[in-house]
Order: structure tokens, then C-alpha cells, then sequence
């Protein structure tokens, strides 16, 4: 079928017979392609599509798009199978890749290939073309699920990390940890199960300076974001604690010697609740009545 040859009232007619998947699957045909689909009538529909997220799990990664109140996988990159035979190339951002056409879960998803030393050309010639598709008006997020590949410097992109290390709870690859966090962009948020760092976390790693961190860990100083924590809101359960870090943190956040982009913290002690009284008189907790105007307080080094 020779679409371009057809009248615009046809083409609209079978557009708008078609899924966003399948039609932007299509898009990767041509340059003229390309530009019929994206101003086509049907493509006015997706106006309301504000974000997409990069999905990054140890078999690949998905690229969704919310459609419907339900994500929609558009794409799928992974690292090339040679077992599979059926590849072909497509230009994406002005350079070819191998694709083939999955099929999972009673639909097709096109796969986008690369060879191991290909990924993070693929990705970013993959955002790229977002970008040129959507424009900067959409919000791209980045969800890693591991701390094995970094993640790429991309435009218009907020990462995230969700660690849960599941029944696997070996030691942490503490290198491979720490040269994610140097090698990927500062994070917007990190959601993180820790009970298998048995080393100290370099104070100066890019890690402690996500805006959102929350956090269920062995003990405070494995991660120490007590101690180094640079963003604005954490949430921390310890298996057990110090009473003495908590005091020393309020004590240091107080004063402005550090945290001071932070607006809340909560720290929760699975084992034992925290002597709350010794804790408000060390760091010089007072009452305050209701009926008077509260003390403003003022950070005595900044």
C-alpha cells in the first residue's frame, strides 16, 4: 500500500483506525512518514500525553507511554539475540539500527537492537527522536531498576532508582555501586532496600544528592544519609540505630552547618522507638504555647 499516494481524507481515515503504538511504529518508515503522522488529525488526540517513561530492568528496557490511564510499551531495547534471524534496519535520528517485530501478551512491540557497545548510542538516538516527535513539552522520566548500567546524560530527563534487592540479599557489588552514581546524572528520586551494604558509601557519591530519598536500611552509616544527605525530603526505616545520630543531624540542620535545601525528614527505628525525651533535650526542644506568636528561628551559620 503506497500511503503517501493516497488523499489526506483517506490516510486521516486510516490513522485513526490504528493504535498510537502501531502508528508510531510506523513513523520510522520515512522522513515524509514521519511528518504526516505527527501532524496527522489522529496524532491531535495524544495531545494529552504529558509524559514517558523509560522503564530499565534487567532483560531491557520499555519505553512507555500513558494512554488511557494505563501505561502502553511503544518500544522495547535490548540488546541483540542472535538466535533470532528476522532483523531489519530502521533510521532513528539519523543513524540504523537493527529492529525486529515481538510478539508478547497478545500484541507486537517493535525491538530496538544493539550490539554491547551500541546501547547508549541507541538510547540517546531513541530520546532524540521523542524529543523531536513530542517536543519539549512532555516530562520524561527515567526508571532504573538495578544499579548494573548507569544511566545515560539525556535532555529533559528526571531519573529515578527503585532497588529492591528481593531474596537475593548478597553484599553489594560496591564498586559497580558506587560507578553508577558517578557515571549517571543526579537523581530526582531514589527508592532503596539496603540490608546488604556492608561498606560505607563515599560521602562525596552523587547518591546523596537525589531531591527524594527513601530509604529501609541495616544500620544509619551504611548509607550515611544522616550524615550527607544534600536533598529536600527523606523518609529512612534503620534495623537499628544510634540515638546519638538523630541528635547529631537535628543539631547540624539546625545550626545551617549542613541540609539546608532540606524541608522534611522522617526516620523510623524498626527494633525500638527512640527515647523521645533525651532526644528533645539534647538537641533543645521547647514548648510552645499556642496562644503566643512561635520564636522564629534563625540559622546561626549561614
Amino acid at each position: 500500500m503506497h500511503l503517501l499516494k493516497y488523499p489526506s481524507v483517506v490516510q486521516n481515515e486510516i490513522f485513526n483506525g490504528m493504535e498510537f503504538p502501531d502508528l508510531f511504529m510506523m513513523s520510522f518508515a520515512s522522513k515524509n512518514m514521519k511528518k504526516l503522522i505527527k501532524f496527522s488529525s489522529q496524532m491531535q488526540l495524544f495531545k494529552n500525553i504529558n509524559t514517558i517513561h523509560y522503564q530499565d530492568y534487567n532483560r531491557g528496557m520499555f519505553v512507555c507511554v500513558p494512554l488511557d490511564f494505563f501505561h502502553d510499551n511503544v518500544i522495547q531495547i535490548a540488546e541483540r539475540d542472535d538466535t533470532e534471524n528476522d532483523y531489519f534496519q530502521l533510521n532513528v535520528s539519523g543513524k540504523l539500527f537493527d529492529f525486529r517485530i515481538s510478539y508478547e501478551h497478545n500484541k507486537y512491540l517493535p525491538v530496538a537492537s544493539y550490539q554491547p557497545d551500541e546501547r547508549e548510542s541507541l538510547v540517546a538516538s531513541v530520546h532524540d527522536y521523542f524529543l523531536d516527535f513530542f517536543g519539549n513539552s512532555v516530562e520524561y522520566y527515567w526508571h532504573a531498576y538495578n544499579y548494573k548500567t548507569p544511566i545515560p546524560q539525556l535532555e529533559n530527563v528526571s531519573a529515578e532508582l527503585h532497588y529492591r534487592p528481593g531474596v537475593d540479599l548478597d553484599a553489594l557489588e560496591m564498586a559497580r555501586f558506587e560507578n553508577f552514581f558517578l557515571l549517571s546524572p543526579v537523581l530526582k528520586s531514589i527508592n532503596i532496600d539496603i540490608f546488604n551494604m556492608m561498606e560505607p558509601l563515599n560521602p562525596e557519591s552523587k547518591f546523596y544528592q537525589a531531591d527524594y530519598m527513601e530509604s529501609y536500611q541495616r544500620n544509619p552509616t551504611h548509607p550515611a544519609i544522616s550524615r550527607y544527605f544534600q536533598g529536600r525530603q527523606a523518609f529512612i526505616k534503620w534495623w537499628k540505630s544510634d540515638t546519638r545520630d538523630v541528635i547529631e543531624f537535628v543539631n547540624k540542620w539546625k545550626s545551617g552547618e549542613a541540609f539546608q535545601k532540606l524541608e522534611h525528614i522522617k526516620i523510623e527505628n524498626y527494633n525500638d522507638e527512640f527515647p523521645q525525651n533525651e532526644i528533645l533535650d539534647a538537641i533543645g526542644a521547647q514548648h510552645t504555647d499556642h496562644a503566643k506568636k512561635p520564636s522564629t528561628h534563625s540559622l546561626p551559620k549561614v
